[in-house]
């Protein structure tokens, strides 16, 4: 078995294992599960890190060198030390899409798109629930249900920071720390993104125009030295001297 190989066959059961997670998270913190409902769920979520954290393991096993590996899949080690990560796992299925491009910069702009996008709704989605179970039965709490939860997320990721609803726990404020840290950076990488398509964008048009201009001002000397050459040889040869 070998690292490429792995990878290849563990791919998709990883994105799955990602899906599993978001919906027993997701079904945990919104219906407030308890009892063997909350067991089940429990056990779904710490079924899907023992495969995570299987998959990485095995991967730094057969990585040739394990040195250069490890530094360079820093976030695979992330997913399996932090759960709510485990769901951006989900954006490397969206960027098929990029593989659709012609140009290398188009692929390599639709790719940082889909994973921005990605990413932002992701973060969006994970902070909520993990706010709104951090807050929802602390004293003095404000976000109490997972619209308002949601709502903040949004108002968070985007630093507008309305402050109508706000984390009191210290759980909540770390998710809040971790969630404008993480919409700084995914903003700017979709604001970069959207600025160089429109930079060449506008470098194609003007290298488009000169070159057309170019091209008419050829052809009007091309057009003179003919009409010149023609009025020569109308001119017809001189007459011999006498």
């Amino acid at each position: 078995m070998t690292l490429e190989r792995w990878e290849k066959v563990t791919s998709w059961p990883l994105i799955i294992a990602s899906v599993l997670f978001v919906v027993a998270y997701s079904w945990q913190v919104i219906a407030d599960l308890d009892g063997s409902p909350f067991v089940w769920v429990r056990a779904v979520m710490v079924a899907t890190w023992v495969f995570f954290a299987v998959d990485y393991v095995v991967r730094l096993s057969l990585a040739r060198p394990r040195g250069v590996w490890f530094r360079r899949h820093l976030f695979d080690l992330a997913v399996v030390v932090i759960p709510a990560m485990r769901p951006l796992r989900l954006l490397k299925a969206l960027t098929v899409i990029g593989a659709l491009q012609r140009t290398v910069g188009a692929r390599l702009r639709s790719s940082l798109t889909i994973y921005g996008a990605g990413a932002a709704l992701v973060l969006i989605w994970i902070a909520a629930l993990a706010v709104l179970d951090a807050e929802r039965r602390a004293d003095g709490a404000n976000i109490v249900d997972f619209g308002d939860a949601v709502w903040w997320a949004f108002v968070t990721i985007t630093t507008v920071g309305y402050g109508d609803f706000y984390p009191v726990t210290a759980g909540g404020r770390i998710v809040a720390v971790l969630l404008m840290c993480g919409g700084v950076a995914v903003l700017g990488v979709v604001t970069a993104t959207l600025s160089s398509w429109v930079i060449e964008k506008v470098a194609v048009k003007a290298s488009g125009d000169e070159t057309q201009a170019a091209t008419r001002g050829q052809v009007r000397d091309l057009s003179r030295q003919v009409a010149e050459l023609t009025a020569r040889l109308g001119e017809g040869p001189a007459d011999p001297a006498p």
